[in-house]
C-alpha cells in the first residue's frame, strides 16, 4: 500500500477503509483461498481490494487510486468462515494454503495490467464469484468469443 513516506503525511490505521490491520503478514502475497485463524475467527482470503474514486476523495487526490494500484500491494478482502472473537494483539496463524499459487497481488495485476491472463483466475475455485464473472468475460474475449 502507499505509505506515510510516499504521501508525506501520517497515515493512521483505517485510512484506507480497512477494518483489520495486521503486522507480519504479507496480505497482498497471500494466496486466494488461504485461511487464517485470528483469535477465535477463521478467515479466508477471497479477492484483492481495488481502489475506487472514493479513496481518491478521502486521500485528497483523484490520482491516488492509480498510485495505490501501481504500488502492487492491494491488500485483501476476507470471508468469515467461522465467527469468533478477535482482539488487538491476537496472533494470525495461516492454517491452510491452497496449491494453486495465485496471490491477491497477481489477481490485482491481471485486473489492472494483463487482461489476457484472465483465464488463470478461472482455475481458482476460492476466488469470489464477481471476479470469476469478470475473468470469464476477458477469457472469452481473448479466446476470440464475444
Amino acid at each position: 500500500m502507499v505509505g506515510s513516506g510516499q504521501l508525506g503525511r501520517e497515515v493512521p490505521p483505517g485510512s484506507f477503509g480497512e477494518n483489520l490491520t495486521l503486522r507480519g503478514i504479507d496480505v497482498s502475497g497471500a494466496l486466494v483461498g488461504e485461511r487464517w485463524l485470528v483469535g477465535g475467527t477463521l478467515l479466508e482470503v477471497s479477492q484483492p481490494r481495488i481502489p475506487c474514486f472514493k479513496l481518491g476523495i478521502r486521500m485528497g487526490s483523484q490520482r491516488f487510486p492509480r498510485w495505490f494500484a501501481a504500488a502492487g500491494r492491494p491488500g485483501a478482502y476476507l470471508r468469515i468462515r467461522s465467527e469468533g472473537e478477535v482482539a488487538a494483539g491476537d496472533p494470525v496463524e495461516v492454517v491452510h494454503r491452497p496449491g494453486h499459487g495465485l496471490t491477491v497481488a497477481e489477481v490485482s495485476r491481471i485486473y489492472h495490467d494483463d487482461h489476457a491472463a484472465a483465464a488463470r483466475l478461472l482455475e481458482v475455485p476460492e476466488l469470489a464469484d464477481s471476479w470469476r464473472q469478470w475473468a470469464r468475460r476477458f477469457a472469452t474475449a481473448a479466446a476470440g468469443g464475444t
